[in-house]
């Protein structure tokens, strides 16, 4: 059973997997400044009220707005269920579910079934979670399985590829990975990249024996700093880029 992806800006991708549609970090808001420092430089292609049901909201965390902005948190009220790191989820409150690493949630199918969605590792930054989490906050990643479903990675804003290796020591070949590019830097961490940067983007999926490979969070916004060309020149030389979706 082939997953739909499909992307609509910065970090936001709907996901049709096991009858059930979810949503990765929603980023609607219009172009404008925050007080973060952030500026979002591009309308979403499509707005929430365009997307039609949406069963679970895949947050990888809630503290920066390029991963849920005010559209977003909007959004999240209206949806039954969002799975997100456990000090977010406190944050939340509301339908926001918290997952551990490697802790699984079981969610019924339409049709009969069940799949899961586990918790991964994410850090968002180079370093150890100790050093990081107390600047940048804690971070989730979600990997998608069920009998007789392809398995399908989320990275959240992961920037290590050590944790790559221990996900795929799991779930490896894994059919489709939605991977969080765009070579994030910014003052939090001295300009440090706070996600994959194009090259290792393809390593990750090359660790992962990735089938279908779907590149977000690389464009909409000012501290992003590769972009599609980067990332079609890094899949390109790692051999990749006929499983590359760039929508």
């Amino acid at each position: 059973m082939n997953t739909s992806v499909s992307v609509y800006g910065g970090p936001t991708a709907l996901i049709e997997y096991g009858g059930l549609r979810f949503l990765t970090d929603p980023t609607f808001d219009s172009p404008r400044s925050y007080d973060q420092g952030l500026v979002k430089t591009a309308h979403a292609t499509a707005a929430p009220a365009d997307l039609g049901r949406i069963d679970v909201v895949l947050l990888s965390h809630d503290e920066h707005v390029d991963n849920l902005d005010d559209s977003g948190r909007a959004l999240l009220a209206s949806v039954p269920l969002t799975l997100t790191t456990p000090s977010g989820a406190v944050r939340l409150g509301g339908t926001a579910r918290g997952l551990r690493d490697w802790e699984s949630m079981e969610l019924e199918r339409p049709y009969g079934g069940k799949l899961a969605v586990t918790g991964v590792p994410a850090l968002h930054g180079p370093g150890k979670r100790e050093e990081l989490e107390p600047i940048v906050g804690q971070v989730v990643g979600f990997v998608l399985t069920g009998e007789g479903l392809p398995t399908v990675y989320v990275s959240g804003d992961n920037a290590q590829l050590e944790l790559v290796r221990e996900i795929a020591d799991r779930f490896a070949p894994v059919d489709t990975a939605v991977l969080f590019a765009g070579a994030v830097r910014t003052p939090l961490l001295g300009h440090r990249l706070l996600t994959l940067d194009s090259a290792q983007a393809a390593e990750a999926a090359r660790i992962l024996g990735a089938r279908h490979i779907v590149p977000v969070h690389y464009d909409g916004w000012a501290h992003f700093t590769e972009g599609r060309q980067d990332l079609v020149a890094a899949f390109t030389a790692a051999g990749l880029m006929d499983r590359v979706q760039l929508d």
